[in-house]
């Protein structure tokens, strides 16, 4: 309930204060555990592409957001999670891992982190790995647009990634990060193809 109308307000929000424009939304799949993958580069995206997608996501968020108890609250009503950055955090892990079994929409920024032009850095591990050991699609999402005032942004949806092909295989974190690497290579493809 609170998400429905937190969705619709802060939706509202954004339609007015921008352009907003959603192509290819029947490539999220209807049911079923997935995790999507935007690009980053504004504290906007989390909230952007959640009022936009026909189902909930559940974000990862850096735990210093929680600090505040009562925008904590907030955030978890939202669906949204603390982890610990840059260490191996196995209460997030647990917790995306049960959402996905679920059949729940899981959001990961592949790179971890913003960007702060349209290049793309990085992947993190995180995204491919939960893909993987969950057996679930991934989602890759592209943002365009430079977050002006009344200017358009587009949120491209791309087709599911699958990963079936790695299931029963022993893999490094260093495969982990090569194949999210992959992941942001789509989403790239998404951004040129604008």
């Amino acid at each position: 309930m609170f998400y429905t109308l937190a969705k619709f307000v802060v939706g509202t929000i954004l339609r007015i204060l921008f352009k907003i424009e959603v192509i290819d939304s029947d490539n999220l799949p209807y049911e079923g555990g997935c995790i999507i993958c935007p690009n980053h580069k504004s504290n906007i995206d989390p909230p952007l592409v959640a009022c936009f997608l026909k189902r909930k996501v559940h974000y990862m968020a850096k735990e210093e957001l929680f600090k505040n108890k009562f925008f904590a609250i907030i955030l978890r009503a939202l669906g949204t999670f603390p982890v610990k950055r840059g260490t191996s955090d196995i209460t997030s892990i647990k917790t995306s891992m049960r959402l996905l079994r679920e059949g729940k929409v899981l959001g990961i920024f592949p790179e971890g982190t913003r960007s702060k032009n349209d290049d793309l850095g990085n992947a993190e591990p995180g995204a491919a790995m939960l893909a993987i050991k969950m057996n679930v699609p991934v989602v890759p999402i592209a943002i365009l647009g430079n977050y002006k005032l009344f200017s358009k942004i587009i949120i491209k949806i791309g087709k599911p990634c699958y990963f079936d092909k790695y299931i029963g295989i022993k893999l490094t974190n260093e495969d982990y990060k090569n194949i999210s690497q992959k992941i942001l290579l789509n989403i790239k493809m998404l951004m040129e193809e604008g």
